[in-house]
């Protein structure tokens, strides 16, 4: 199985045991990451039968002011920004992050904001016989879940975890 890790984070596909398949064909992956495993998914000639998104990160339901904030605030102070990041990824619950915290970048976050998942690229996955996915806390601090659930409902298998946060603990 192929893992791609969420922004600013490593190693923390521990938590998700319980929705990662173990699997040669399988890809997933963890906010940011589900924008990776997606797109290298799409692009690979390789077989690949299941792919599992994980609290994808969906900022395309925000106005640009929005994300010219999360930039600004990043570059102004990356370290304040990411302490405040994973307070919001682990929230509802009291999980310790800090040793999955990794170096991230200015570029990395504009690619996770700017984002857009593309309905036909979801569709051309799915007619080539991979089954997607897709894991939303309903409690997540992150990205709005109601309106990601909307989203990957109409083309997904979508679970929304009424209680659970960005990270999907409770």
């Amino acid at each position: 199985m192929k893992y791609f890790n969420g922004f600013s984070l490593k190693n923390e596909d521990i938590f998700f045991q319980d929705y990662i398949i173990d699997s040669d064909y399988c890809v997933a992956g963890f906010s940011y990451g589900s924008q990776r495993a997606f797109e290298f998914v799409y692009n690979s000639p390789n077989r690949v039968d299941r792919l599992i998104l994980l609290s994808p990160a969906f900022f395309q339901n925000h106005k640009k002011s929005f994300i010219r904030t999360q930039l600004r605030y990043y570059k102004s102070n990356p370290q304040a920004y990411i302490e405040q990041f994973v307070k919001n990824v682990i929230y509802p619950s009291n999980t310790k992050l800090e040793e999955y915290i990794d170096k991230c970048n200015y570029n990395e976050l504009e690619s996770l904001l700017t984002y857009i998942w593309d309905r036909d690229k979801i569709i051309e996955l799915i007619d080539r016989g991979v089954t997607i996915e897709v894991f939303i806390g309903g409690e997540d601090k992150i990205v709005n879940s109601q309106k990601s659930f909307e989203f990957f409902c109409e083309l997904t298998t979508t679970y929304l975890i009424k209680d659970a946060g960005h990270l999907l603990l409770f």
